[in-house]
């Protein structure tokens, strides 16, 4: 059995919590637990959040009850797979890392002892996990970084950060959706929107899907 807390958040929210890890297993826990509990369409169920570890249940209060609803996420939970790749959609995204449009990817390379091109290389090497959404609509937590890039937030975070901007904080990466405030490091940019409420399908990331980006020499 998977281990799970379940605890409410008030009186319209319950939280279910796996390992205090960052982890894609245990990500994986917490995604697969949310598709499998929306499958369900329990009533009174409003909106399920998925984040690095836990799963948040919005309800009505007037329809749901929430000690059913702690059992059924436990029932769920006994054949939820920590399957890393289960229904996992594969994500390519075009990038532009052009000092003018990486800012950060100058530092990003002497802090880790490299050349621009070695970050380029190290960054379009591996396939990223998007871990959650948050922040802004469509701004995907992407990990895992490769430890020779890793950098910390910037000290000062700049006011305006350009929609499409791709960047690195910590062991993460992500694309700004829009423009706003941010502290995390540009490498480049993306032509690509990751939220356009004008599409049928809104948001191109969804928790669980893998991610790769490739190098292009201009936007």
């Amino acid at each position: 059995m998977n281990e799970l807390r379940v605890v409410a958040a008030g009186d319209a929210v319950l939280v279910a919590e796996f390992a205090d890890l960052v982890d894609p297993a245990v990500n994986a826990l917490a995604v697969n637990l949310s598709r499998a509990l929306s499958a369900d369409h329990m009533a009174g169920v409003r909106d399920i959040v998925p984040t690095f570890r836990t799963v948040a249940v919005y309800f009505d209060p007037l329809v749901a009850d929430p000690d059913a609803l702690a059992r059924r996420l436990r029932e769920l939970c006994d054949t939820t797979t920590d399957d890393a790749t289960a229904n996992a959609a594969e994500v390519d995204i075009p990038v532009c890392y052009d000092p003018e449009l990486g800012p950060d990817i100058e530092e990003v390379a002497r802090s880790g002892g490299l050349t621009p091109d070695d970050v380029v290389a190290i960054h379009t090497g591996r396939i990223y996990r998007v871990f959650m959404l948050g922040f802004v609509p469509g701004f995907a937590y992407l990990g895992t970084v490769d430890e020779r890039i890793a950098t910390l937030r910037r000290a000062t975070p700049r006011v305006q950060v350009p929609a499409g901007s791709v960047a690195i904080a910590g062991r993460q990466t992500g694309v700004y959706p829009s423009r706003t405030p941010g502290g995390w490091n540009i490498i480049g940019r993306t032509p690509i929107a990751p939220y356009d409420a004008s599409r049928p399908e809104p948001f191109l990331f969804r928790p669980g899907d893998r991610v790769r980006f490739h190098r292009v020499d201009s936007l």
